[in-house]
């Protein structure tokens, strides 16, 4: 594939058949990459989501892509928890160009729904040295309901959004990533400053919803969340005391609206 549109975005873009996992080479490549250098492979063998899940899917039939955001500018360590989040709403807004953007929606803090449906799903790795991240991300483009792993997931194609090309898609997705890091890294990592806080907290579906949470060690939390604070963590008004709870890790779980 050549990725013609897409690598007008970016300062490298490689393009590989198949391989094990984007995020995995592109962080063994970290030091000799500059910031915003793309992978992009047609086919994953040992592609992961969060919490350590398995991520594979037909060949051809998804977007599998990894990009190094190194910034060139200093920043304070708690400005990296951003950038998945910021992750999550450009591929947001990316699907939305293509699906009605009142269906598409990020569930805390980084998969992207239609209609509650799972459709994409990002995942974030430091660099060893600490100098950067590895953003993945996976979209599913082509597959039937048949060919997606569980019920509660979709596809581009199902969702009416058929003949894109890949390029066309990842080029939708790096655009919006690098004009929501252009200003973040220019705001010096302030989520406030450079619009990206409000930006994610207005296209975040889990706001507002009743939601269980599973946190490290198997620990649960019921209640509803009610806000992203200063450091992109999700504010849980627990039960049944009302008390908040900020969560920076877990599995959040839509519940039925009351």
């Amino acid at each position: 594939m050549d990725f013609e549109l897409s690598r007008q975005l970016v300062n490298r873009l490689d393009y590989v058949e198949s391989t094990g996992s984007t995020n995995t080479d592109l962080i063994a490549a970290g030091s000799q990459r500059p910031d915003l250098s793309v992978l992009v492979a047609g086919f994953q063998t040992a592609g992961r989501g969060r919490s350590g899940r398995e991520w594979l899917a037909p060949d051809g039939s998804s977007l599998f892509v990894s990009v190094l955001l190194r910034p060139q500018t200093k920043l304070h360590p708690d400005a990296y928890g951003w950038l998945p989040l910021m992750a999550g709403l450009a591929m947001a807004r990316a699907v939305s160009r293509f699906i009605p953007v009142d269906l598409v929606s990020v569930k805390w803090p980084n998969d992207i729904l239609v209609s509650e449906q799972k459709i994409s799903g990002v995942l974030s790795e430091l660099l060893p040295d600490l100098s950067g991240v590895v953003i993945g991300a996976g979209l599913n483009i082509r597959q039937g309901r048949g060919e997606l792993p569980i019920e509660t997931a979709t596809s581009m194609a199902i969702e009416g959004a058929t003949d894109l090309s890949h390029d066309e898609i990842l080029a939708a997705y790096l655009g919006e990533l690098r004009s929501l890091y252009s200003a973040f890294v220019a705001a010096a990592g302030d989520a406030v400053k450079s619009g990206l806080h409000a930006a994610v907290t207005d296209r975040c579906g889990s706001i507002g919803r009743r939601v269980r949470v599973i946190m490290p060690a198997e620990a649960e939390l019921y209640g509803k969340a009610v806000a992203i604070d200063a450091t992109g963590r999700i504010v849980i008004e627990a039960e049944p005391d009302a008390s908040r709870t900020s969560v920076s890790a877990g599995d959040i779980i839509h519940l039925r609206h009351n």
